[in-house]
């Protein structure tokens, strides 16, 4: 039976570069999909989607593979940006990379392929699927450095089924080598960041477009006045830098950190060293996607992370008796729970699925 024709969603970077390049080696017949999500570039910026596109044109023409550009900026503001800009608004620390994937990458330009006469799509996330019986497992990527499972949690079923992760079972520096090998010109950029599809920003100044600074206090949990803060949304639980107090006197000449932000009355509450009021070691979560459709069980042992990159945490987990989420208590202590963040649960290498934090019994956290 022949391979079902694949588009690639080409980003201009070496991953989905190498993508492309290893599902043509395969024999597969493959095309390629550059997408625009954001109609402004920084003049100067560090990266431009103008530059994108013509990387990832370049990469098609050299692999031979027809080549497709479209514009997603309406759907990414509208499935992505808005919700974004109303969770820092609410005091919430959003993670838009993983709505980018459930609303974008996944769905408008799954449904982009689909009109293209296409039957798969690929990216250049470090992840793998295992297909079993009829459901698609997520696994972690090879490279525990790379692994993205984090970022594609909140996919279903039929999203997960359309895809295909031809770099997952790699490590980054095999990737790079087979860029160099092959001759491709992104062989050497350097990787993406910053917010999904909009690169590398000064975040504060360009937060500060769409949402006026509202000072206020910043206090102790003592309620000693320490200085006052631009606005709740450029801040976030466990933040370092940015608070402009380590140099007060009487301190103990430790780092300030932000412990809380007090919504009611704009009050960002900020410790200095390695405060009890940075720790929780319980959470509630809000719905969660099960990327089997269903939960493992009503009360459950496993893994999570509540932060990209942070080593795996044993937990137990218990669902809520009307469905609308989990609580979750670990074993250890953990640092800096961030409400608008996502946990994100693992059994060995299968990534069971995850949610948005809602509260924690961290220093109001308000469980």
């Amino acid at each position: 039976m022949k391979p079902p024709r694949i588009l690639v969603g080409l980003s201009g970077g070496v991953d989905s570069s190498v993508t492309a390049l290893l599902l043509k080696r395969a024999g597969r017949e493959v095309g390629g999909l550059f997408m625009k999500n954001w109609e402004e570039d920084d003049v100067g910026g560090a990266c431009s989607a103008e530059a994108d596109a013509r990387d990832a044109r370049a990469i098609a023409d050299l692999l031979g593979i027809p080549f497709f550009g479209r514009n997603f900026a309406a759907e990414y503001w509208d499935g992505v940006f808005e919700h974004f800009l109303a969770e820092l608004k609410a005091g919430r620390t959003p993670n838009p990379d993983i709505l980018c994937n459930r609303e974008v990458k996944f769905k408008t330009f799954v449904e982009h392929a689909q009109d293209l006469g296409y039957e798969r799509i690929a990216t250049g996330h470090y992840a793998r699927l295992r297909r079993l019986d009829g459901q698609v497992e997520l696994l972690r990527g090879v490279d525990p450095n790379k692994d993205q499972s984090y970022f594609l949690h909140a996919l279903d079923q039929q999203q997960l089924g359309w895809a295909e992760f031809p770099v997952g079972h790699l490590l980054k520096p095999e990737v790079r080598r087979i860029a160099t090998e092959a001759g491709l010109p992104t062989h050497a950029k350097r990787d993406s960041t910053g917010i999904c599809f909009i690169g590398e920003r000064n975040f504060d100044p360009f937060i500060a477009r769409y949402l006026a600074p509202n000072p206020g206090p910043m206090r102790t949990p003592e309620g000693e006045l320490m200085g006052e803060h631009r606005g709740l949304q450029f801040h976030t639980q466990g933040q370092r830098g940015g608070l402009a107090i380590g140099g007060r006197k009487g301190g103990s000449g430790e780092p300030w950190y932000v412990a809380a932000k007090s919504i009611a009355d704009n009050t960002l509450i900020v410790v200095q060293g390695d405060h009890p009021a940075l720790y929780g070691s319980r959470l509630s979560t809000e719905a969660i996607n099960w990327i089997a459709g269903v939960a493992p069980a009503a009360e459950f042992t496993c893994t999570a992370k509540i932060r990209y990159r942070q080593a795996d945490q044993t937990c137990q987990v218990r669902r809520l008796d009307d469905g609308s989420g989990v609580e979750v208590l670990f074993d250890e202590r953990q640092r800096a729970i961030t409400p608008g963040q996502s946990i994100v649960f693992y059994d060995g290498e299968v990534c069971l699925g995850g949610g948005v934090i809602k509260a924690s019994d961290a220093f109001l956290g308000g469980l």
